[in-house]
């Protein structure tokens, strides 16, 4: 169904695989790491341009506060009028609410499209999501645009002894289907590189989380649903890694770290030469409005 997103996920790690594997050896569990962390780079570099867009329209945005709580005062009785001011003041400063969506829209279908193909090179697990092959039919299966082979191989690499499709609590059946390709991996084989991936993940989502809040102004701060939200970015969001890391694959969670880190430098050198940037404030105008019937129209 949504083959659209996994054969383009798929090549672009078959791309950075063939890459590292060349160097590395194709069967070694660093190509495999390394294809799908320039997999994340691959997708953050194509999304540079809406990401700049996005932080000037944030930026645009507050700067429109003025105006757009004289619009609101004005016609806080017309909804539909207050609306259509609000998109004309959008237009007129160039303020798009869309491109604050499209980065994470992006990044949305890659995330469930990693997580598919990789837990399609092992499809021996039961129950949702998998499709119950033997280890044999599995190693033998093509997965998207990687062949048997490249399934096989992918199966025999480890990253410090631990399969990167595998999860911390993978059934023993996904387990097993390991066995013929450098041996059936153990719980704690996988935790020892799951963990310190988790821990990483939610101090890299705190810590971007942080630099956004920072960025706030006072009247954003005192607002009691931004104090509500910031609680939520800053200490549930992180937390939450942590409790469904478990379940996300080794390679899912490489994809968490290596996406967060992006993240986080981005900010700093965007902001950072936008806050060079002159900064042109939009003047306050009064909303005009069509003089009440009989009166005289006043001259500016």
């Amino acid at each position: 169904m949504l083959d659209f997103v996994y054969y383009p996920v798929s090549a672009v790690l078959w791309f950075w695989h063939r890459v590292f594997g060349s160097v590395l050896g194709p069967d070694n569990g660093f190509a495999w790491a390394l294809a799908v962390i320039f997999l994340v780079f691959t997708l953050r570099l194509l999304l540079i341009k809406p990401f700049v867009s996005q932080i000037r329209s944030q930026l645009a945005m507050k700067r429109l506060q003025p105006q757009i709580k004289a619009v609101q005062k004005k016609y806080s009785g017309d909804r539909a009028r207050q609306a259509a001011e609000m998109r004309k003041l959008q237009q007129e400063h160039g303020f798009n609410p869309l491109m604050g969506c499209l980065p994470l829209l992006a990044q949305g279908p890659v995330f469930i499209g990693l997580l598919h193909v990789l837990r399609s090179f092992n499809r021996t697990g039961t129950g949702f999501g998998h499709l119950g092959m033997t280890a044999q039919e599995n190693a033998n299966t093509a997965n998207y645009v990687f062949s048997a082979a490249d399934v096989q191989s992918f199966l025999d690499a480890r990253l410090f002894g631990a399969p990167i499709s595998a999860a911390v609590n993978s059934s023993r059946e996904v387990l097993e289907a390991f066995g013929p390709f450098g041996g059936v991996p153990s719980v704690w084989s996988i935790a020892f590189v799951a963990v310190p991936l988790m821990i990483v993940a939610a101090v890299a989502t705190h810590l971007n989380s942080r630099a956004s809040v920072a960025r706030q102004d006072a009247a954003a701060l005192a607002n009691p649903q931004t104090a509500i939200m910031n609680k939520l970015v800053l200490w549930v969001f992180p937390a939450g890694v942590l409790v469904g890391g478990p379940v996300l694959p080794v390679a899912v969670l490489l994809y968490w770290v290596s996406n967060n880190i992006w993240t986080y430098v981005q900010q700093h050198v965007v902001y950072r030469r936008i806050d060079r940037e002159p900064v042109v404030v939009p003047e306050v105008t009064s909303v005009v409005t069509a003089p009440k019937p009989g009166a005289k129209p006043r001259r500016r």
